[in-house]
């Protein structure tokens, strides 16, 4: 078996060899994720110290071969003596990188100007850490990414290949979870979500081996995993009534839907989703806490939106569609996709909630516009503040709802 070994130097000043197999392995364990109707849970998740231990774990994954590059000894061989020019300076020299992805509930998902996936978060997160723009080519099948990558009309791929179709593309392939993969199976993503690249020694696939394989970029991935988790409507209890709930009410509902995401620039099915999280599409809904109707408005949010009746349906539906609005012009300056997530997190919690984590995130020299820092710091500041847990799961579920009514899958 040929291999060969890749310094990747660490932050801690610590060095770990990563090496290409021609098999790499996969030996995670299947872990079962319990959920109930509109509620998720937060995994009991460890932040991995940079220590000595974790250093070791780490290196055990990457030298059983369970994490990173593999490339077929054929494909080794042009790799070293190819004069063909590196993906890296093509990316730094245009400025873009050029990703071939199959649609994928763990890859990425393009429907109606909806554009968000696991994979394509932590892609986006290594475009930006190389300081260049991310452009997605969508493939039909994980051997045409790979073929892509293989005759350069993409820089890398993001597909879930298994290591034979990718030796057999000739292409050099990495976990994204870096052989931690039970963090993926626990969030019902699939385990062999990887990045594919033309060569093993590209430094742009070597650049990809140190990002992710980074200490901080494994919280990061865990954290974005906890928010891709697709195990909700796994759940026999949670997809039954949500297709129950569909089928007996949405058709009542549904050309109010479609007219009110009309009038405000929405997805009409993304209202649809808000629904089902705020009243299970019943339109007579009420809390405890008086909050009532199709779209759960409070008084003053009513009154603010025009609603004079929360239990018309069709009004509050309205409602929501215009506050939802509001809340996306509130934070006008985040890019999308990451602007939905914000605006969802707001409708939840409230504008200046959010904002005033941006704020802390910014003193720790972070991007205040990604949804992912913002999730990562809800995350580790839940035990403090338990808005944070109901908003990661309101956010969370309705993602769910919507990919579920996209694809069809319910």
């Amino acid at each position: 078996m040929q291999r060969l070994s890749n310094w990747i130097n660490r932050k801690d000043n610590h060095s770990i060899s990563s090496y290409v197999f021609t098999t790499p392995l996969n030996r995670s364990k299947n872990v079962r994720h319990f959920l109930t109707p509109l509620h998720r849970s937060l995994p009991n998740f460890k932040r991995p110290a940079a220590n000595k231990k974790f250093a070791k774990t780490k290196m055990l994954a990457q030298i059983s071969g369970i994490a990173l590059l593999s490339l077929p000894a054929k494909s080794l061989t042009t790799a070293l003596f190819t004069t063909q020019a590196e993906a890296y300076e093509t990316v730094m020299a245009s400025q873009t990188l050029t990703l071939a992805s199959v649609k994928g509930n763990s890859t990425y998902f393009s429907t109606d100007r909806f554009e968000h996936g696991f994979g394509f978060d932590i892609a986006r997160s290594y475009a930006h850490d190389l300081g260049v723009d991310l452009k997605v080519k969508q493939y039909d099948s994980d051997a045409d990414a790979l073929a892509a990558v293989r005759e350069g009309e993409a820089d890398m791929a993001l597909t879930t290949a298994s290591t034979k179709l990718s030796t057999e593309s000739g292409v050099a392939s990495i976990n994204i979870s870096c052989g931690f993969d039970s963090t993926l199976v626990a969030n019902g993503l699939h385990p062999k979500t990887n990045w594919s690249f033309r060569s093993s020694t590209d430094p742009l696939a070597v650049k990809a081996s140190h990002f992710l394989c980074d200490d901080g970029q494994l919280i990061n991935t865990t954290k974005i995993a906890n928010f891709y988790d697709q195990t909700l409507l796994k759940d026999d209890y949670n997809r039954k009534h949500f297709e129950q709930t569909l089928t007996a009410n949405l058709p009542s509902y549904k050309s109010s839907f479609q007219q009110q995401a009309s009038a405000y620039n929405h997805d009409w099915q993304l209202l649809v989703a808000m629904g089902y999280q705020e009243s299970h599409l019943d339109a007579n809904a009420i809390s405890p806490t008086g909050v009532r109707g199709l779209m759960m408005l409070t008084n003053n949010t009513a009154k603010a939106m025009g609603v004079s009746d929360r239990v018309d349906p069709y009004q509050s539906i309205g409602g929501g569609a215009r506050y939802l609005e509001q809340m996306k012009e509130a934070f006008a300056e985040v890019p999308n996709p990451d602007r939905l997530w914000f605006a969802l997190a707001s409708y939840n919690m409230g504008p200046n909630a959010v904002k005033s984590i941006q704020k802390k995130i910014e003193k720790d020299g972070k991007n205040p516009n990604s949804w992912s820092n913002v999730y990562a710091y809800m995350s580790d500041h839940a035990s403090q503040n338990s808005r944070y847990v109901q908003c990661m799961d309101y956010v969370t579920n309705i993602r769910s709802y919507l990919e579920s009514l996209k694809m069809q899958t319910v």
